[in-house]
Formats: C-alpha cells, sequence, structure tokens
C-alpha cells in the first residue's frame, strides 16, 4: 500500500520543490501541497498535469485519488502571510 511519505517522495524525485506536504490515512485518497518554482507561468491546470505525469503509472495503479494546491515560491510565500 502506498503511502503519503511515498508520494511525497515520489513527488520530490520528478519535480524540484521547495515544499511539499501531503496527507491521507486510508491509502487510497490523499491531500497535497506542492511548492515549486516549475509552476511560474503555468496555469492551474498544466501544474496539476506536471505532477501527475511526476506520479505517472501510480496514479492508475497505487492512487485512487489526489487532491492538491500547487504554488509557486512567491505565491505560496504572500498565502502565507494572510493565514
Amino acid at each position: 500500500m502506498v503511502t503519503a511519505q511515498d508520494i511525497c517522495r515520489y513527488i520530490e524525485e520528478q519535480i524540484p520543490c521547495t515544499f511539499v506536504e501531503v496527507r491521507g490515512e486510508d491509502g487510497q485518497h490523499f491531500e497535497a501541497v506542492i511548492v515549486s518554482e516549475l509552476f511560474k507561468d503555468l496555469p492551474m491546470v498544466a501544474q496539476h498535469q506536471a505532477v501527475y505525469r511526476a506520479l505517472g503509472e501510480r496514479m492508475r495503479a497505487e492512487i485512487h485519488a489526489l487532491s492538491m494546491q500547487t504554488y509557486t515560491p512567491e505565491s505560496w510565500s504572500e498565502r502565507q502571510k494572510i493565514n
């Protein structure tokens, strides 16, 4: 069974990230926050597609559902100031 830590590692192996947090208790449904410079100038759909590409076949075989929030380092910093 895949764990949140596994998914975090899979993402970090393929995408240069400044922050990644993945949560999920049941081994199939996960939530992720991913911060990467790679997302700069990409619309949200393209950012999410980059994460799906990083996870590859695991999205079909191991991970049933992944909800994600993607940020550039700048947008993440702004979000942190608000919270």
